[in-house]
């Protein structure tokens, strides 16, 4: 039986997860029987198409690839169109991938895209931090009275197992704090000042590279990290934190000096999200830039690459390193969830 799938945002991570969908079909067929039809598309700004029996992915990529609407699309009989809350409730999706941009404030449209697929019985699949960190415990419990998932697996480290590490390896472990270079934006930049390059020409590499976006205040002011501490915390803690509960700072302030001083110490700076049970159950939460020794795992960690360090009760520290952004890394997030997704719909 088909998972069919209905993208809510065709931005660099729908495209990533299209791509995956097309290199690996038969292997997925293969190894999980997993086969699949993306039947909608619907993006504020590149448009939408809905077809009921499947669309040509491969010319949904080729439009966008050449500036044209997902409107033209003629490759088989279709509707377009409609808007996203249309495409959630009118179409035969079994999952909603919601994949539009992330709003820490108001955590729209994303959460309303989310309650709308669950009232509609519909699994969501997200990277978007917004409705997780904001409105996480809700949206569960909603997924929940309608029988379907909430999977958000993307919104921590991308593509690097994070949250499912907990669901499955971890399983059985009290994790008690957990601390880690959760942005790659600024770990990307912290690097390369460290090699002797500026602040601002990091971060317009950075922005070339699609590590930062146009506006990078989520980055470097420290919010994109605090919503993954408070997803985190939320999801794998049991906590109930929000952004006012987490200390957080960014990069702006650090300076090639700060960065010179730390070398003479055999340390450098990282921006360290971090949060910490104490002895009379209060939940410590920061996000922070951090001097971190040399010999400490974290310190070689460059790049845009992420790492989480997990404190565990059985296993003492447990350490992933991993991709923290990437189109393809992303798209893999979704389509791990998705299949997850599969896996359970099989056992039934």
């Amino acid at each position: 039986m088909k998972t069919k799938i209905a993208l809510i945002g065709f931005g660099t991570v729908g495209q990533g997860l299209c791509e995956i969908l097309i290199s690996k079909q038969d292997e997925l067929k293969t190894k999980y029987g997993f086969d699949h039809s993306i039947v909608a598309i619907s993006d504020l700004v590149k448009g939408s198409v809905y077809a009921e029996d499947g669309l040509d992915v491969k010319e949904c990529l080729h439009l966008i690839d050449n500036g044209q609407s997902l409107t033209e699309y003629t490759a088989g009989p279709c509707v377009t169109g409609w808007d996203s809350l249309k495409t959630i409730t009118h179409t035969n999706a079994d999952v909603i991938c919601e994949l539009t941009f992330t709003d820490l404030v108001s955590g729209e449209p994303a959460s309303t895209h989310c309650r709308t697929a669950f009232s509609s019985k519909k699994h969501v699949v997200t990277s978007n931090k917004g409705p997780a960190a904001l409105f996480y415990n809700q949206l569960l419990s909603l997924a929940e009275l309608n029988g379907v998932q909430f999977r958000i697996e993307g919104t921590v480290m991308s593509g690097t197992p994070v949250l499912n590490l907990v669901d499955g390896p971890l399983a059985g472990c009290r994790i008690f704090g957990f601390k880690g270079i959760l942005n790659g934006t600024t770990n990307y930049i912290l690097t390369g000042m460290e090699a002797g390059t500026s602040f601002e020409t990091m971060l317009k590499k950075a922005q070339e590279l699609g590590y930062a976006e146009v506006d990078p205040t989520g980055d470097i002011e420290g919010f994109d990290a605090m919503a993954k501490v408070i997803i985190l915390a939320n999801v794998i803690m049991g906590q109930n934190l929000k952004s006012g509960d987490v200390q957080r700072q960014g990069i702006a302030q650090i300076t090639p000096t700060m960065i010179e001083e730390a070398k003479s110490k055999n340390t450098r700076w990282k921006l360290i999200g971090s949060v910490e049970i104490n002895k009379n159950g209060d939940c410590n939460a920061r996000v922070l830039p951090e001097l971190v020794p040399l010999s400490h795992p974290l310190a070689g960690v460059s790049g845009a690459t992420n790492a989480l360090t997990f404190k565990t009760d059985l296993l003492g520290d447990v350490t992933i390193v991993g991709a923290g952004a990437g189109k393809i890394e992303t798209g893999f997030s979704i389509l791990n969830d998705i299949l997850a997704i599969h896996r359970v719909k099989k056992s039934l």
